[in-house]
């Protein structure tokens, strides 16, 4: 196989004699230029893949980041929920405490008949209604929670300060009413000997009497006509067995001539006790009780108090 080369210079040409195996590695060289090429090439495409790949990967981290930073935010915006959750039931808890107390100071006020038990019932909530709005139903927020709660403790503590007051004043009412001496120290029996001079029923002489004297059934009931602290609870020269009940405000009642006594020295006694039974002891004709009635060491005229309309 010949290859011609003809040139410019006095046109003259050249002939290159060539045979198959300078062909063959003339083929050769150029597929490995060629291959080379290509393994270059694909060299490279890797150079590039690697050189984006790092910037994959840090978009990758970022992402991770990103939602770890959000996980940290959420688990503290739950920690901070959770933390008003517990605030808000704890103050619940209190504000259920303090009904709970109201409902008693109540109950004592409808107990003590300071208000009618037909118009308050404390074991029943109270009466409420009305029509619902069409565009209502959205549940309630935190902050709307919180000022409910706030509104709420506030109109709590002013009705516990009224309460209080009240109960102040009823305490202070029932304690003048029960230290308010009135009425008979018998539940049953009769006046059969009045306060001031008399004839003296063992010498027909007038003397004086500082009591009344209440005649009824043998061993009946005495009662106290109000509340005071015994002072004295035994027998006495003419009273025969006596009680007496210190009411304050130097107000002392007596009940004399007892058949058995049921209190004893330093006792305090309700008005409407029972301190003593009716007898005959001491100086006495028969069953009765000698009541006196004295104020600042003086004796008064027990039929004025017995007499008193009740409070």
């Amino acid at each position: 196989m010949n290859i011609i080369f003809v040139g410019n210079h006095h046109g003259k040409s050249r002939a290159l004699s060539v045979n198959s195996a300078f062909f063959v590695a003339l083929f050769l060289l150029a597929l490995v230029m060629i291959l080379a090429a290509a393994w270059a090439g694909y060299r490279v495409a890797i150079g590039q893949a690697e050189a984006i790949e790092p910037t994959d990967s840090e978009l990758v981290a970022q992402w991770q980041r990103e939602l770890s930073e959000q996980e940290t935010e959420l688990a503290g915006i739950k920690e901070n929920v959770q933390q008003q959750v517990d605030a808000l039931t704890l103050r619940l808890g209190e504000i259920q405490g303090r009904l709970l107390r109201l409902d008693a100071l109540g109950q004592r006020f409808v107990e003590s008949g300071l208000v009618a038990s037909d118009e308050f019932d404390f074991d029943q909530p109270a009466a409420v209604g009305g029509p619902e709005d069409a565009l209502s139903g959205d549940s309630f927020t935190a902050p709307e929670l919180t000022r409910m709660i706030e509104e709420m403790e506030w109109r709590i503590k002013d009705r516990e300060q009224q309460l209080r007051l009240l109960d102040k004043l009823a305490s202070s009412k029932r304690l003048e009413d029960e230290l308010y001496l009135e009425g008979r120290p018998i539940t049953w029996g009769w006046l059969s000997s009045k306060y001031g001079y008399r004839s003296d029923p063992f010498t027909g002489k007038r003397t004086w009497h500082a009591g009344v004297d209440l005649a009824g059934k043998d061993g009946s009931d005495i009662i106290s006509v109000a509340g005071g602290v015994v002072t004295y609870a035994g027998e006495r020269h003419g009273y025969g067995n006596l009680v007496e009940v210190d009411h304050g405000d130097g107000l002392v009642t007596r009940y004399a001539h007892c058949k058995t006594i049921k209190v004893k020295v330093g006792d305090v006694v309700q008005k409407g006790q029972v301190v003593a039974l009716m007898g005959s002891t001491g100086r006495s004709t028969g069953p009765h009780v000698h009541f006196e009635v004295i104020r600042n060491g003086k004796s008064e005229n027990p039929e004025t108090y017995i007499k008193r309309a009740s409070r």
